[in-house]
């Protein structure tokens, strides 16, 4: 089979950096293929043909050698497994076929950071931006962990994805969140596999990609009247962040995101319809006084949605969102403190402690799915399809009596 070896030529000024270039022999025949990778004469070991490790260069240099010498890396599997293919097939080959096998591979981009950064914009164009977002998230933490030296997917084993959960076990992060990037990195690589990028090697069997069940995460109903009659009279934005809360409670949970995009038009005859944000499920509340009291306390919005949490249509709508939901969930922790809760206060307690009350005013569970606790999605769809809505509005006209 053929012979694959790194090479490198010194430069014949002295001082000036040289070329690292791989050797191809097969046949007897002996072919160069070039690299864009150059180093100085003093960081090649000549023994071992290499490049230097751990050499007393500064740190940048050294960062800067460690990135070439892992793209070296993958360039020289590439022509070995290219040469191994030939070999296997049967058939006479020489060494230009090997070198035309891999330049043929090697356009590919198959770094892990860059098709990271593909696969999260397109889908922030395909209008799945969360999810984009998502991925974004897992491409910055994945980054962190490797100091900003990318890699190929070939180069993505269990003993890189081993070392990455216990990186992010060091930084105290918990099992769902470790999981949550595992899961993402899982995804991405499989997709590169598929894509013929790498070897589907399994790299991840030894780690967690599991869902851990969360801690309860709900208040009393004696709480949220105490958040509710709290004096925030001279604390316009804490009492901002709690009508939020509140609304939100008084919509059976409803999630931020749903609370932001709502529009002035889904409120008809009574009711407020529309579609969850996160399944695409139609979900319709009877209007209550409680959420009339709060949106009357705001000037009407400039713009087509209920809520002061979007206030300009500018292409920032997504933007405005965010900022106001890290704005809500600070304030919230404020009140939390004035109101003596010792659960840590964000919307999404909100929408667990409907949950939670409702279960304890005994509403059937089939109304409430166990205080929302379902393990996934599917059964959230499947319960809230299958009761009449009446139920739902009646329990949270009980509900909202008692505050």
């Amino acid at each position: 089979m053929a012979s694959i070896k790194l090479k490198f030529r010194a430069h014949k000024d002295k001082g000036k950096d040289g070329a690292l270039y791989f050797q191809v022999i097969h046949d007897r025949v002996v072919k160069q293929v070039k690299t864009d990778y150059r180093i100085y004469e003093h960081e090649w070991d000549k023994r071992n043909e290499e490049i230097l490790r751990n050499a007393p260069f500064s740190e940048a240099r050294n960062e800067a050698l460690e990135r070439i010498r892992n793209k070296v890396a993958w360039e020289q599997r590439k022509l070995k497994q290219a040469a191994e293919a030939l070999a296997c097939a049967g058939r006479p080959y020489t060494a230009d076929d090997v070198i035309q096998s891999y330049k043929t591979v090697a356009a590919a981009p198959a770094t892990v950071f860059e098709y990271m950064k593909r696969q999260s914009e397109r889908l922030a164009k395909l209008g799945r931006v969360r999810t984009g977002e998502t991925y974004r998230q897992a491409l910055n933490s994945f980054t962190r962990f490797r100091n900003g030296i990318d890699l190929y997917f070939d180069m993505l084993d269990a003993d890189v994805v081993e070392h990455y959960e216990s990186y992010m076990r060091a930084n105290c992060l918990c099992r769902n969140t470790t999981s949550f990037y595992m899961r993402i990195l899982r995804c991405l690589y499989n997709r590169a596999a598929e894509e013929g990028l790498t070897l589907q090697n399994n790299p991840f069997k030894r780690v967690y990609t599991g869902v851990d069940k969360t801690a309860k995460r709900a208040i009393t109903l004696k709480e949220i009247k105490r958040i509710k009659e709290l004096d925030l009279a001279d604390k316009p934005a804490l009492d901002y962040a709690r009508d939020v809360f509140l609304f939100s409670f008084y919509m059976r949970g409803m999630s931020f995101i749903d609370m932001a995009y709502l529009r002035k038009q889904d409120f008809s005859n009574g009711y407020i319809t529309y579609i969850r944000k996160k399944t695409g499920q139609q979900l319709s509340i009877r209007w209550e006084r409680p959420m009339q009291e709060i949106v009357a306390k705001y000037p009407e919005n400039p713009t087509r949605y209920l809520l002061p949490i979007i206030t300009r249509q500018d292409g920032t709508e997504r933007q405005q969102y965010l900022n106001k939901i890290l704005f809500v969930n600070r304030k919230l922790k404020q009140i939390a403190k004035l109101a003596k809760i010792t659960t840590p206060l964000s919307m999404y307690v909100s929408r667990h402690s409907w949950a939670s009350i409702a279960h304890s005013k005994n509403v059937p569970l089939s109304v409430i799915s166990e205080g929302m606790g379902h393990d996934n999605e599917e059964t959230t769809r499947i319960y809230l399809t299958s009761i009449q809505t009446n139920q739902i509005d009646e329990a949270n006209n009980r509900i909202l009596k008692e505050l």
